[in-house]
């Protein structure tokens, strides 16, 4: 064997190993995090911004996609927007805004929210707000399900003000997770 049929055969080889490890980064994903936020609950909320922020700090792009009862998180309670009836009726069915929240266990009767922030504020962790305004300094994008709000009769002018929030399609959900490495559903 010739030294040029060698390197003829080692340049053929690495081309591809090049191509193969190319496909394999393509197939791989970005370093991106979609998460999927469903429950209106306030424990579960705030596990979607604790892991939201966690991402963040491995340097990992993260998007949130509010659909259904999780949009009512998103409320900002001091807006009210006209609205017909049957909207109305919704609005007054759904918490408006982040502190009404329910949790997913343990209501008592009302009070099992403000004992769990309670707790949580003396042991030091954050609330949810204090999450959320750190999710929006940190560049985590907030994505709502437009049919959602039709269906909920929500509007875009009482929903937060969050620097990086948009009003899209399931489709551009999907679209964000064929572009992700990790997707979580909460």
């Amino acid at each position: 064997m010739t030294t040029a049929s060698v390197d003829l055969d080692l340049h053929t080889a690495l081309r591809e190993l090049t191509g193969r490890v190319d496909a394999l980064e393509k197939s791989a994903g970005n370093d991106r995090l979609s998460i999927g936020v469903m429950s209106g609950n306030l424990d579960t909320t705030i596990a979607a911004f604790i892991i939201a922020l966690g991402a963040v700090a491995y340097d990992i792009q993260v998007d949130m996609f509010f659909t259904f009862w999780a949009t009512a998180a998103l409320r900002d309670p001091k807006k009210s927007p006209h609205k017909r009836f049957l909207d109305k009726m919704f609005g007054w069915m759904l918490p408006r805004g982040s502190r009404a929240l329910p949790l997913s266990k343990m209501q008592m009767a009302g009070i099992g929210p403000k004992m769990i922030r309670s707790v949580m504020k003396q042991r030091g962790v954050k609330s949810l707000e204090e999450l959320m305004k750190d999710a929006a300094e940190y560049g985590v994008r907030i994505h709502v399900c437009e049919m959602s709000m039709g269906v909920m009769g929500l509007k875009e002018e009482e929903m937060i003000d969050y620097p990086n929030i948009d009003y899209v399609g399931v489709g551009s959900f999907i679209q964000m997770i064929s572009e992700s490495r990790q997707v979580v559903f909460l």
